[in-house]
């Protein structure tokens, strides 16, 4: 049985998760190998002078993201993992954590998904196994459209959803369903997204965002046939669409005859503030809901959604057949499972309470470190908006926060978008007081 040697920091508070993160670390470096027998958790409470709750939950949160294994009368031993080696600081990628947007995929809830995958073998029928309908078999697309009323207050029925590969697939499919656009995007945006959404034929036009969220007057101003918008947290600022300015933005589809684009960015993790719901549910007609498992879950899965008017919804499933077949159905069958038991909210809420502990470490370290700056937009999502006094440049100050492990990326303003989902707490904390002044 392996004597486990691990540090906590009792003055920093959230001992669970300071075990699960140091023992997360032993695994990923090795320390602990494959098949380690672990102490039993009442004897490593007692080693570490804690409660055995502790270690319990630590324990479980490991044995949920698949790093660790519990059977009856054997015992918690270190499963059988492939490890991914970080970056090297050399690496022009080496950070902590790839993109600032980026969900923290040592959480992938592995032992959950394996089980959801391994009832969807077992059952399902030979047949389900052919080519299925190319806007996501029936299964996702009735579990999709139950979770979205719930939980967005989405106006969601099986018919109107459309399974695709994630929401960029999703946009770019929309903007070619609707023909030529000249498409109004939020100002500032992503920079990732502009290059498909032309390739798919939009004509894009810059509308700003201030802090109740994009400037309605000079969308109607700007002649948009269109527009693209994260009403639920702006990317990169993080503000929230306020109640007035969506009730002006319907208005103003409904007067013109304008579609809405809503990318549900970041909807499922929200710390400090009451749930809003979506745009499509105010106004169905007028409004495309895209959204995806990519930060809930993983990126790599390659799972999202449409939720269109019944008729759109129709071209986009023709336009979907035409260009790749579909979606994978094992894969869309397990997300239904993974949906319909129960799993999916339970690792959205165990990933909320981790993230909103992982927040508040780097704002308070960014606080004490460098009291001059300002974060904001930290109600939601898994990144920060640092705003920067103006004498500061916000490149020097985004390659200080990569250099010392952290995903940064600058912003015009000045200003600087950090991630906080991939590292826990104290990891993130000690990174920011690694960095130099400016």
């Amino acid at each position: 049985m392996a004597d486990l040697h691990l540090s906590l920091d009792r003055q920093a508070g959230g001992l669970a998760r300071q075990v699960a993160g140091e023992l997360r670390e032993a695994v990923r470096t090795g320390r602990l190998p494959a098949g380690t027998r672990l102490p039993a958790s009442r004897d490593l409470a007692r080693d570490l002078a804690v409660s055995r709750g502790v270690v319990v939950e630590a324990y479980e949160q490991l044995v949920a993201e698949g790093f660790l294994e519990s059977r009856i009368g054997a015992g918690t031993t270190v499963a059988a993992v492939t490890i991914e080696e970080p970056a090297s600081p050399a690496d022009a990628s080496g950070e902590f954590g790839g993109r600032p947007t980026s969900p923290d995929l040592g959480a992938f809830p592995r032992q959950a998904w394996g089980a959801a995958y391994r009832h969807v073998l077992a059952t399902l029928p030979h047949d389900a196994l052919d080519y299925g309908d190319p806007g996501g078999v029936p299964e996702l697309r009735g579990e999709l459209a139950a979770y979205l009323r719930r939980v967005r207050a989405a106006r969601a029925e099986p018919e109107n959803v459309v399974v695709v590969t994630g929401v960029a697939q999703g946009l770019s499919l929309v903007v070619q369903a609707l023909g030529p656009l000249r498409l109004a995007t939020e100002l500032p945006t992503s920079e990732r997204q502009t290059p498909l959404l032309r390739r798919a034929g939009a004509e894009l036009i810059g509308i700003p965002v201030d802090d109740e969220g994009i400037d309605v007057a000079e969308l109607a101003r700007s002649g948009a046939t269109a527009v693209l918008l994260t009403p639920a947290h702006h990317y990169p600022t993080g503000v929230v669409l306020s109640p007035r300015r969506r009730a002006e933005l319907i208005s103003w589809a409904a007067r013109t005859g304008a579609t809405v684009l809503e990318d549900d960015y970041d909807a499922e993790f929200r710390f400090d503030r009451e749930p809003v719901g979506c745009l499509q549910g105010l106004a169905p007609n007028r409004v495309v809901l895209a959204g995806s498992v990519s930060k809930a879950l993983a990126p790599g899965l390659r799972l999202g959604w449409l939720v269109a008017p019944v008729s759109l919804a129709a071209e986009l499933r023709k336009f979907r057949g035409e260009f790749d077949l579909g979606s994978p159905v094992l894969d869309q069958y397990t997300l239904a499972h993974f949906i319909a038991t129960g799993a999916y909210d339970r690792h959205l809420r165990r990933m909320r309470r981790e993230y909103r502990a992982r927040r508040d470490a780097l704002v308070g370290a960014l606080a004490e470190r460098f009291p001059e700056v300002k974060v904001c937009g930290i109600s939601a999502g898994l990144h920060l908006f640092a705003e920067l006094p103006p004498e500061w440049d916000a490149r020097t100050f985004a390659a200080e926060a990569v250099a010392a492990g952290l995903a940064a990326e600058p912003v015009d303003g000045p200003a600087v978008v950090i991630g906080f989902a991939r590292w826990p707490g104290h990891r993130l904390a000690g990174a920011v007081r690694e960095m130099r002044s400016p």
